[in-house]
């Protein structure tokens, strides 16, 4: 334990310590899907992330626009009042953050923290992930999923069949190729949200055997044409982090979300896919498939 980092002092997240951090959010059992070790290391570069210990609990700080500073957690036993001040205390005074917070943090430390003098909680719903009944993205059954039907059906008769493969090394350039169109159409440079998830999306990929993720293709006319990457969060739980497709071919997006969940999926109970950031067209897609339910994220301060 010596050699870890020990609070005040913060290291970036590095692909190293991916056993070390595992093994903490294991026993944690998070439901966000920030909380994997494949999250923080995609998005280390975009927010900044870096990691501490504080006796049992995980100190995660980044950077964004709405806190100067923020802190991911603590992640740890109850009891985390205490730790939670210290962490936004040092944020504030060490950095000269006048407004430091606690970002995505879970309903487990936002009841824990609620009511607690010299603390503020909100929730963000911006934050919220969309969390499906899986069977419900396989089977599409029934008129709330008419339409995705018929988007698929538009790729059956536009491009007649495709194959299905698991992520391979042979893959990801043709995956990146998709990213660099996608971005392109999207102007990603203008961007610093979409530049972050096109290095993301890069690391992910280039990464993907050994951050333990699973990923899959959809190969049309004997070309890559749509990728989507995932891994297990918890016992009844998948979390898809990265999910792309050729936006000239009808119905694509469609067919991959249903076939990465019927051939990898199908065991959980559960998909997790993420939020939505505030951003209208996404909520909307994301409401056309009917989440189950959402996994909820506040946002915790200093009062004063």
């Amino acid at each position: 334990m010596s050699s870890l980092p020990q609070f005040p002092l913060f290291k970036p997240v590095e692909l190293s310590d991916k056993p070390v951090i595992d093994g903490i959010l294991r026993e944690y059992r998070p439901s966000t899907s920030e909380l994997t070790f494949a999250n923080l290391f995609i998005w280390r570069k975009h927010f900044d992330f870096q990691w501490s210990l504080h006796r049992d609990w995980f100190f995660i700080t980044g950077r964004e626009d709405v806190c100067p500073r923020f802190a991911v957690g603590p992640v740890g036993p109850p009891g985390r009042a205490g730790a939670a001040r210290l962490l936004l205390g040092w944020l504030r005074e060490d950095t000269g953050d006048s407004q430091p917070c606690i970002e995505r943090a879970d309903e487990r430390l936002a009841l824990e923290l609620s009511g607690e003098p010299g603390l503020m909680v909100e929730e963000t719903r911006e934050h919220f992930d969309y969390v499906y009944l899986t069977r419900n993205l396989i089977d599409l059954a029934g008129n709330r999923y008419r339409t995705k039907r018929n988007h698929i059906n538009r790729f059956y008769r536009a491009c007649g069949s495709y194959t299905y493969e698991e992520l391979d090394e042979r893959h990801v350039e043709a995956c990146l190729a998709i990213q660099e169109k996608w971005c392109s159409l999207r102007r990603c440079e203008e961007d610093l949200n979409l530049q972050g998830e096109w290095e993301a999306t890069r690391e992910i990929l280039v990464n993907h055997r050994s951050l333990e993720v699973a990923g899959a293709v959809m190969i049309v006319a004997s070309e890559v044409k749509a990728f989507t990457l995932g891994e297990r969060l918890g016992d009844d739980m998948a979390v898809i982090h990265i999910e792309k497709a050729d936006p000239g071919i009808p119905g694509l997006y469609q067919l991959v979300n249903q076939q990465f969940c019927a051939r990898r999926w199908s065991s959980v109970r559960f998909i997790n896919r993420e939020q939505d950031l505030g951003i209208a067209g996404l909520r909307e897609a994301k409401l056309s498939y009917g989440p189950d339910h959402f996994v909820k994220k506040y946002r915790i301060m200093l009062e004063g």
